[in-house]
C-alpha cells in the first residue's frame, strides 16, 4: 500500500466510523422521526445539514472540474445553485414548512388532489434517481483511484454505505450525519485550496491569487487549443441564450428539488425554516466562492505540467489516473501540444472533469495527507446528498403512494416503514447499474436533475402557494407536460437508452432545457385551469392561510 493508499484509506475509514456511528445512536422507529426527525432541528445545524445535502459530489467534485474547462462560463452553476436557494427561502420554504405535512407530494395532493399527489412522488422518485446516479458516479471515482478498487467495486462500496446509514437512521440519523459531514467536505476542500494558492502565488488566501494568475492561464490556454478562461459564451454552442437557460434551470431546479425541500419541514418553526435558507447560504458560499480559484489554478498546473512535455515526460500524478480510466494519452511520442476534457476531441491529452478536483493536490504535488483528506471530502460530498435522495425516494412510495393511496386504513408504522426502506433497497441497486454507466460528468448529470425538477415541482408549488385559481386538472397536465417535454429532449441530445446523440436544437443544451420544461409547465397549467372548474372553497381557504407564514403552523 502506497503512503497516499494508506492516508485515503485512514480518513476514509476515520469519517465513515463517524457517520455510521452517528446513523446507529439516531435510529429511529417511527415514521415522523424517520422522515422529518419530529421537526426538532436546530436551525444552524439544520443550515449546515441543508448545506451537506446540497453540495453534492456535483459542487465538490464536478463544479470546479467544469470550471477548468469551460472558464467563466462554468460560473453558470454558480449563479444558478447559488441563485435558487434565494428563491427558496423567499419563495416556498416558509410556506411549504407551515403546512407541515412530511414531503412535497403530500403538499401537492392536499393543495390538488390524490391523482397529482401520484404524479408528484413519481416525479419525485425519477428527480432524485436521476441526482443519486451522480452521486454513484463521483463516489466511484474516489474509491476507483485512490484505494485501487475496480470502477464496478468502487461504486458497489460507495452505495453500501450509504444504504446503511440512511436506511438506519433516517431523516434524524441523516441531519446530524450531514453535519459531521459538512465539516469533513469545508476542510477537505479549504486546505488543498489554500495550500495550492500559497505555493502558485505566494499568498494563502485563494480568492486574491486568482486574480494574479488569469493573464499566465489565458496565455497556456490558448497555447493548448482551448479558449481563454476569462473569455465568456466560448465553450457554449448557444452562446449567451445557453448560458441564461441554464442558469434558470439551476435556479429554478435548486428551488424545487424535494429533497431540498423536505429538509425545511425539520426545522421547529416556520422562521426557522427561513433562517436554515440563511444559514445554508453561508455554508455554501464558503465552498462555491472559493471554487472558481481551485479550477483555475488546476488548469494552470496541469498545463504547466503538460507544456513542453512528451508522453514518457508528463507528470507522475498522470499515470494513476490513465490506469483508472480517467486520463487519456493519444500522443506516445510526440510532444503534448492538445489538451481537452472530451474524449471525442482527438486531442493528445484527454482529462476528465471528475477528476480534477480530486487530483489538484496530486497536481499541485501537496503531500499524501492532503491527497487522502481531499479523497474523504469526496466522499462526504456524493454520501451526504445520496442519504437525502434515498429518503426522498423512500417517502415518496411508502408515505405518498403505499400509505396514502394504496394501504391507508391498514398501513401500520412498522410496515411503512418496511416499505420505505425496500424501495431505498431497490433504488440503490438500479443505481448502481447507472453510475457505473453515466451519461455524462457528474456535474451534467446532476444539472439534468435540476432541469426535471425545474420543468415539475417550481411551477406547480408556486401557482398552489400564489394563485387560488391552479387547480388539479391544471397541475396534473402542467406536470406531465413539463416531465416529458424536458426529459424527451435529454434522451434526444444524450447516449440514452442507446438512442444516440442529436445535435442541440437552438444551441440548447440538455442542462438549459429545464427552464423551458417549466415555462411550458406553467403555461399549460395555468391555460387548463382557466378552462376547467376552479378549486374548491375549502382549497382557496387552504392557499389563503398558507400565505402568511408568520401566522400559527399547521399541525402534523
Amino acid at each position: 500500500m502506497s503512503s497516499m493508499q494508506f492516508w485515503t484509506f485512514l480518513f476514509l475509514v476515520l469519517s465513515f466510523g463517524l457517520y455510521i456511528y452517528i446513523a446507529w445512536r439516531s435510529r429511529v422507529k417511527e415514521t415522523k422521526e424517520f422522515y422529518v426527525a419530529s421537526q426538532g432541528v436546530p436551525t444552524v445545524a439544520n443550515g449546515m445539514a441543508v448545506a451537506a445535502d446540497w453540495m453534492s459530489a456535483a459542487s465538490f467534485i464536478g463544479m470546479a472540474g467544469m470550471i477548468t474547462f469551460m472558464g467563466s462560463d462554468g460560473a453558470v452553476y454558480l449563479m444558478g445553485w447559488t441563485g435558487g436557494f434565494v428563491l427558496l427561502a423567499l419563495l416556498l420554504a416558509p410556506y411549504l414548512r407551515k403546512w407541515g405535512k412530511f414531503t412535497v407530494p403530500e403538499f401537492v395532493g392536499d393543495r390538488y388532489s390524490d391523482s397529482v399527489r401520484v404524479i408528484a412522488a413519481i416525479s419525485a422518485i425519477v428527480v432524485s434517481f436521476t441526482y443519486v446516479v451522480g452521486q454513484m458516479t463521483g463516489g466511484g471515482v474516489v474509491f476507483a483511484r485512490f484505494l485501487g478498487l475496480s470502477a464496478e467495486w468502487a461504486v458497489v462500496v460507495a452505495a453500501a454505505v450509504i444504504f446503511f446509514y440512511a436506511v438506519l437512521g433516517g431523516m434524524k440519523g441523516i441531519t446530524y450525519t450531514q453535519v459531521a459531514q459538512y465539516i469533513v467536505l469545508i476542510i477537505a476542500y479549504a486546505i488543498p485550496a489554500v495550500a495550492v494558492s500559497q505555493q502558485i502565488g505566494g499568498f494563502p488566501i485563494p480568492q486574491v491569487t486568482y486574480g494574479t494568475i488569469l493573464s499566465e492561464l489565458d496565455a497556456l490556454r490558448t497555447e493548448f487549443g482551448l479558449h481563454e478562461f476569462t473569455e465568456a459564451f466560448a465553450g457554449r454552442d448557444g452562446g449567451q441564450l445557453d448560458v441564461f437557460l441554464v442558469t434558470a434551470s439551476l435556479m429554478l431546479g435548486t428551488a424545487g428539488l424535494p429533497h431540498v425541500i423536505i429538509r425545511f419541514y425539520t426545522t421547529k418553526t416556520v422562521r426557522g425554516a427561513r433562517f436554515s435558507a440563511f444559514w445554508a447560504l453561508f455554508f455554501i458560499s464558503l465552498l462555491y466562492l472559493t471554487a472558481p480559484a481551485v479550477g483555475a489554478f488546476t488548469n494552470l498546473n496541469l498545463l504547466r505540467g503538460a507544456q513542453g512535455s512528451t508522453a514518457d515526460e508528463l507528470p507522475s500524478w498522470i499515470d494513476p489516473w490513465a490506469d483508472a480510466g480517467y486520463v487519456t494519452l493519444n500522443a506516445e511520442d510526440g510532444l503534448i501540444d492538445t489538451v481537452s476534457n472530451d474524449a471525442a476531441s482527438g486531442a493528445d491529452l484527454i482529462v476528465s472533469n471528475d477528476i480534477l478536483v480530486l487530483a489538484s493536490p496530486e497536481i499541485g504535488g501537496l503531500p499524501a495527507p492532503i491527497i487522502g483528506l481531499m479523497a474523504a471530502g469526496g466522499m462526504a460530498a456524493a454520501l451526504s446528498t445520496a442519504a437525502g435522495l434515498l429518503l426522498v425516494i423512500s417517502s415518496a412510495a411508502s408515505h405518498d403512494i403505499y400509505y396514502r393511496m394504496i394501504s391507508k386504513e391498514q398501513a401500520s408504522e412498522k410496515t411503512q416503514m418496511m416499505v420505505g426502506r425496500l424501495a431505498m433497497t431497490a433504488a440503490v441497486l438500479v443505481a448502481i447499474f447507472a453510475g457505473l454507466n453515466p451519461p455524462a460528468f457528474v456535474a451534467q448529470v446532476v444539472a439534468f436533475a435540476f432541469g426535471l425538477a425545474a420543468s415539475t415541482f417550481f411551477p406547480i408549488l408556486i401557482l398552489g402557494i400564489f394563485w387560488k385559481k391552479a387547480n388539479a386538472k391544471g397541475a396534473a397536465a402542467g406536470m406531465l407536460t413539463g416531465l416529458v417535454f424536458s426529459a424527451g429532449y435529454m434522451i434526444y441530445t444524450l447516449e440514452i437508452f442507446g438512442t444516440g446523440a442529436n445535435d442541440h436544437i437552438l444551441g440548447i443544451s440538455p442542462e438549459g432545457i429545464g427552464a423551458i420544461g417549466a415555462l411550458v409547465n406553467f403555461t399549460v397549467t395555468i391555460i387548463v385551469s382557466n378552462l376547467t372548474r376552479p378549486p374548491s372553497h375549502e382549497v382557496q381557504e387552504m392557499v389563503e392561510s398558507i400565505r402568511y407564514p408568520s401566522q400559527q403552523t399547521t399541525k402534523v
